[in-house]
């Protein structure tokens, strides 16, 4: 059944595999990549072992080359890793695609005659798994995913009867045949690696831990979702557009449950102001976006700077500019939007580099745009978006939520000037004032004005937010020593990545310093900053956008820059790598 092929560099007697796999299947769109992604990191979890799943995918319907990376380990896991330990290729082009990381230690499991020679010159050992000829027996192609998976699921001792309530319950909604079909390709997979394990040798040992079943599978999408109900939403507006349309999609499957009016817009444009009105009429709303989208949303972004209303918009970075690389990851638009809208007005930007802070830091966005009136940001990126984490539950209502509405009375000033700048809001219909706004410069009533004295004053007024802005900034999460001499900088998804490579590293001089607030940023962090002699900034952009705003605020002179914009995200090893070059040039 399965063959051992020769390679250029072939290893003989036992292939093991101990407490930290990285496995990565690959084939072109419409080979159900991703179902098998989802099925594998749930049974996984499942049976008492941590994962991490993270993909690459190409803007296509069809052809190309998508990837999905699992990690599976003894202790828990949240980056990916450039090894590939196990490679499933299911076409003749995933080879070529991944060959930058296939080594030696790479163990392949590939149906060659659908591969066309493309192993041919590999330094791995081949094994040949006849995929497609056991998928004909069920008569469609398709079916050779679920098959890698059972092999995959097998290799990892996981029992089977999870394997197959996973495939039930991923395609209960489908024909009957289509679950049989899945259930008899999970069961092959099983017995193509029962002969693989006795014939090769193949073993892989992890140890596992009952709590892990209990714990939650999630991805960044679904927990800024969470984070939003836990804040209060109850409105979401939005445009469906890639990486950001899981949030819609998770708000609108809680809708019922939750009392949230979930509307897909027309496009951007109405999504933003849909968001506005329904602050206005006292809602708690949001819009998820990217990048292209949010730039149709700029005139509602200054409009709620000049109505003084909450927002919180949460944007799923990828590259640019235009259109760029749809489906890639990139931390590019931080410029966007922290220079968003014409005018100024106060706002205020979070990075989430965990699926806890993404909880945390989305209710959190909710209370201080509702506190300060003024729009909020949620900075995320393709690649934390749409991996899966298993982590400890988070309690989804974390905090009751504040009610800031007042009742208006007859002598009710929507805009009355304060020393914080925040005036009391009220609704229309909650009392019996009049709550009147215009996106004209206007008096402390609401009605429109060109008294240039008084815009003078409504525009102090709107930034003297910012002082108390600042005195409520989040300070960014320091590990490692207390006073480190050379001092990693990351925002958002480079966190996980970062740290895992300061580990490896080793080095006790080394320290990382994580932002999960970008903006404003506290002078109270230059008391971290100064007792480092060298900063070192990870960011995965050209220009450096959060560096140099670091450099803007707080006059911080920047020693290195490790930057990367290819559209993937950093791995724990090209990190490590750049990271100690850069030390060597300090010995």
């Amino acid at each position: 059944m399965c063959k051992e092929i020769e390679s250029d560099n072939k290893t003989s007697g036992k292939i093991e595999f101990n407490d930290d796999i990285s496995i990565v299947l690959c084939g072109e769109a419409g080979k159900g990549i991703q179902t098998v992604e989802r099925i594998l990191v749930e049974i996984l979890k499942e049976s008492g072992l941590n994962v991490f799943g993270t993909k690459e995918y190409m803007s296509r319907i069809r052809g190309g080359s998508n990837s999905v990376t699992i990690r599976v380990s003894s202790k828990r896991v949240a980056s990916p890793l450039e090894r590939i330990d196990i490679l499933v290729p299911l076409d003749s082009s995933a080879v070529h695609h991944l060959h930058n990381r296939i080594s030696a230690k790479t163990l392949v499991l590939a149906d060659l005659s659908q591969l066309s020679g493309v192993t041919d010159g590999i330094p791995s050992k081949v094994l040949d798994i006849p995929l497609l000829r056991y998928a004909s027996r069920l008569g469609n192609a398709i079916y050779t995913n679920i098959i890698a998976t059972g092999i995959i699921a097998c290799l990892l001792h996981v029992d089977i009867a999870l394997c197959e309530k996973a495939v039930i319950g991923r395609f209960s909604k489908v024909k009957k045949g289509v679950v049989e079909n899945n259930l008899q390709a999970i069961r092959m997979g099983f017995d193509i690696a029962g002969e693989l394990m006795e014939a090769s040798g193949v073993t892989i040992h992890m140890d596992r831990c009952s709590e892990i079943t209990n714990e939650i599978l999630i991805n960044g999408a679904e927990a800024v979702g969470l984070g939003a109900v836990a804040g209060g939403c109850n409105f979401i507006s939005s445009y469906p557009m890639s990486p950001s349309t899981g949030v819609l999609v998770l708000l609108s499957s809680l809708a019922r449950k939750f009392n949230i009016v979930a509307e897909q817009a027309e496009d951007e444009i109405s999504a933003v102001n849909m968001a506005l009105g329904a602050w206005y009429a006292g809602a708690r709303a949001m819009v998820t976006t990217s990048g292209g989208g949010f730039a149709l949303m700029e005139e509602g972004i200054s409009l709620a700077g000049m109505h003084e209303l909450p927002l919180v918009v949460h944007l799923a970075q990828r590259p640019g500019p235009a259109t760029g690389l749809p489906t890639r990851t990139e931390q590019a638009d931080l410029n966007l939007v922290l220079y968003s809208g014409h005018g100024e007005f106060p706002r205020a930007i979070f990075a989430p580099g965990t699926t806890q802070e993404a909880f945390e830091l989305t209710r959190y966005a909710f209370d201080l745009a509702d506190e300060f009136q003024i729009p909020v940001f949620i900075l995320t990126d393709q690649y934390f978006i749409d991996s899966y984490y298993n982590i400890p539950d988070f309690p989804l209502l974390h905090a009751e939520v504040e009610d800031r509405i007042i009742e208006t009375t007859k002598d009710y000033r929507r805009y009355e000037i304060t020393d914080s700048g925040i005036s009391p809001r009220g609704i229309p219909g909650f009392g019996v004032g009049l709550v009147s706004v215009d996106s004209d410069e206007h008096d402390e009533d609401g009605h429109i004005t060109e008294d240039l004295e008084l815009r003078v004053r409504m525009q102090d007024k709107r930034m003297s937010k910012l002082k108390g802005l600042r005195e409520r900034t989040l300070t960014p999460t320091l590990i490692g020593s207390v006073n480190p001499k050379i001092l990693i900088v990351c925002w958002g998804s480079t966190f996980h990545p970062v740290v895992e490579a300061v580990n490896v590293i080793g080095d006790p001089r080394v320290g990382v310093l994580h932002f999960k607030q970008i903006y404003p940023v506290g002078e109270s962090v230059n008391g971290i900053l100064e007792r480092a002699s060298k900063l070192i900034f990870v960011e995965g952009n050209s220009t450096a956008q959060f560096s140099n705003l670091i450099q803007q605020s707080l006059s911080r002179t920047i020693n290195h820059r490790i930057l990367k914009y290819n559209g993937l995200q950093f791995s724990v090893e090209e990190l490590a790598r750049d990271i100690n070059l850069i030390l060597k040039e300090g010995d």
